[in-house]
């Protein structure tokens, strides 16, 4: 005998999951378009198609949203990072370079740039930025500590290591951000990140 389905109501966390993409999704697109300063919430709610009542139910304000979007992109570009890491294996060290190159090829497109270089820091702070960013930075120790312990480079401090390749990561990326013709500065990065690389892989 066929059985008859019963068609299900979304519960209230799925009702809630699907405001909090359409809010997300829709920020994004207007962050990364307008700006910050010129996105206002009234223009988010009505490209979610979603109550301002709604969008306070689950963001204290704008910069909340923008936070929740920052956070966003970075779990992305760390997704691209790592997948660009494995795909480089087994050499740890060219591993930790290709994740490098494919952090500053992703942020030469403008959208990208526009949320996480040139926004955040005004709307977020570096404070906060770090905060977030943790992970991404945790990420890369990683990759230098077990390039080290491979011996694919001489032995150096991990820590301050670290610091030095992603500090200068950070700001090769806000130089092609800002750069009258990006894909040169994009290309002239990429090269002396190369020599970088070779030069501590040569040392050990």
């Amino acid at each position: 005998m066929p059985t008859t389905r019963t068609r299900t109501r979304p519960t209230q966390r799925e009702r809630s999951d699907s405001t909090i993409e359409e809010l997300l999704r829709a920020a994004r697109k207007l962050f990364a378009e307008r700006g910050y300063n010129a996105t206002s919430l009234d223009a988010v709610v009505e490209a979610a198609h979603v109550t301002k009542g709604a969008l306070y139910h689950h963001f204290s304000g704008k910069q909340h949203l923008f936070r929740a979007v920052y956070e966003r992109e970075q779990a992305r570009l760390s997704h691209i990072v790592a997948e660009a890491y494995l795909d480089a294996e087994p050499d740890s060290w060219e591993a930790v370079f290709v994740g490098a190159k494919a952090f500053l090829v992703e942020v030469l497109a403008p959208d990208v740039q526009r949320i996480n270089l040139l926004d955040a820091p005004g709307a977020l702070g570096t404070e906060e930025m770090r905060e977030i960013n943790s992970g991404c930075l945790k990420m890369m120790e990683e990759g230098v500590r077990r390039a080290t312990e491979n011996g694919d480079i001489a032995p150096h401090s991990v820590t301050a290591l670290t610091h030095l390749l992603y500090g200068g990561l950070c700001e090769t990326a806000m130089a092609v951000a800002r750069a009258e013709d990006q894909q040169q500065a994009l290309d002239a990065g990429i090269t002396e990140l190369r020599g970088l690389f070779d030069a501590l892989a040569a040392a050990r």
